[in-house]
């Protein structure tokens, strides 16, 4: 089937990064523009005007007065903490002994699983969230709803088996020998089939024996085209704890080079006390990093740094995740919100103005991180991330007025963007200020998943 979606396109083709002082050459603008999608992919892209005359009988939907941006990515969310976000805080490691594994050990059933796997993606679908790296629960249960339910919806899911055998409940841990067997019939389930790919998934260093980190050793050199997924530095504590856990390891990021896990398709989620030889040696391997501003907000874990990471002499690749439930909301443009405002508060006791400016959260930077920057940071900028013809057609409908009242009249004094600038414009008020309320809808290869409730009253699909 093809299809035309009309509307002001917006996407990027570059990181703002590296374009300082001039972020806008980063990106493109079509204030009329036309995508046309064949089976899911994206067949033609450009400006309506040189597009159309190429695809005369074409069927289009018009989306008018939206900004049409491709898919978010969340890079670093946790599927059976669904329901416990906003659970009180505490501080990371207690938080985790007091919330989440006991609310972790019920997705042993599946029919618990299954329910939430559903509420899952309702909720990243209703934030413009079209893809995600996702941690599940030490039970294969988890695991089996999540990838079941992402390949209903065509949706792209990178996640596995979460492998933890210390300093969790005893009801709780798998052991090396379980985990990689498990892991082992998993990748062969689900590993490349449809738009599901599989994570190799210690949790974390200090919950990891040097056996349980063996098996993932095992598991990468079997299947060296798997993801792996797992957290570092997040706490000071936890650092403290990995360091002296691992004595034979210089800094938390050995520990996982010590077993062959870091190098492409690697993600470290949160990176706050991360030392600069450790941002290097993730520089230089081809690892990610992923920013989870709420969770570190809301567990007081530190401020991220992101002038650091964005360093042109040692770039590190960058994604950002909502950290569901740590983080406090699904919805990536609340990170964008969040993040923001950690690069600021990172500038308030900064001497070097070099690091300081790239601590800045423009638009560009903000957009391009949950779009192309994370396609690119998780190894999937062949497939999504902008409108390249040949990806696959994610993408989500913003509706700049809607959300608080304060959103609306900010942005009636904008109005229906004509610019690159004035789309920008729009979105930095969607980022710092709008919530759920901004996405109108959510498209997964090329199919309408989400619609906000009361939305397109009148809007005709043809």
């Amino acid at each position: 089937m093809t299809i035309g979606i009309r509307g002001a396109l917006f996407d990027f083709v570059d990181d703002p990064w590296k374009h300082v002082g001039r972020e806008r050459d980063a990106a493109r603008f079509h204030a009329d523009g036309l995508m046309v999608i064949e089976d899911g992919r994206i067949a033609d892209f450009g400006a309506f005007d040189a597009v159309a005359p190429r695809h005369r009988a074409l069927a289009v939907t018009h989306l008018a007065d939206r900004l049409i941006l491709p898919g978010f990515i969340d890079g670093h969310i946790h599927f059976p903490q669904t329901r416990v976000i906003g659970a009180f805080g505490e501080q990371l490691l207690s938080w985790l002994q007091v919330w989440v594994f006991p609310e972790e050990l019920k997705y042993k059933d599946p029919a618990y699983a299954a329910e939430a796997a559903t509420r899952f993606f309702d909720n990243l679908l209703a934030g413009g969230t079209t893809t995600c790296q996702a941690f599940t629960s030490s039970s294969p249960v988890s695991a089996e709803a999540l990838f079941d339910e992402a390949g209903r919806r065509n949706m792209r899911l990178i996640s596995g088996l979460t492998g933890i055998d210390r300093y969790v409940p005893d009801n709780y841990a798998n052991t090396p020998d379980e985990f990689y067997r498990e892991s082992k019939r998993l990748i062969g389930r689900y590993h490349k089939q449809g738009r599901s790919l599989y994570a190799i998934t210690p949790r974390y260093a200090l919950g990891a024996s040097p056996e349980l980190m063996a098996a993932c050793q095992r598991l990468k050199q079997e299947h060296p085209d798997c993801w792996v997924n797992t957290h570092i530095s997040e706490t000071r504590d936890e650092v403290s704890a990995v360091a002296k856990e691992n004595p034979d390891c210089g800094d938390y990021l050995a520990v996982y080079e010590k077993y062959g896990l870091v190098g492409p398709r690697f993600s470290g989620g949160h990176g706050i006390w991360l030392s600069d030889d450790e941002f290097a040696r993730f520089a230089r391997s081809g690892a990610a990093v992923v920013f989870c501003p709420c969770s570190n907000l809301f567990l007081g874990s530190g401020l991220f740094r992101i002038g650091r990471a964005t360093d042109p002499r040692s770039r590190v690749r960058l994604a950002w995740g909502s950290d569901i439930g740590a983080g406090n909301r699904f919805s990536m443009l609340g990170a964008l919100d969040e993040g923001y405002k950690i690069g600021m508060l990172n500038n308030a006791t900064l001497a070097d103005p070099a690091e300081a400016e790239r601590n800045k959260i423009s638009p560009w930077r903000g957009f391009w991180s949950i779009t192309l920057g994370g396609a690119e940071a998780l190894y999937l900028d062949d497939l999504i991330g902008n409108f390249q013809p040949g990806k696959e057609a994610d993408f989500v409908a913003l509706d700049w007025t809607a959300g608080p009242t304060s959103l609306a009249w900010r942005q009636s004094l904008v109005g229906r963007p004509e610019t690159i600038e004035q789309a920008a414009d729009l979105l930095f008020g969607v980022m710092m200020v709008g919530d759920d309320r901004a996405v109108d809808e959510t498209w997964v290869m090329g199919r309408p998943l989400y619609r906000r409730v009361g939305a397109s009253d009148g809007r005709r699909i043809s």
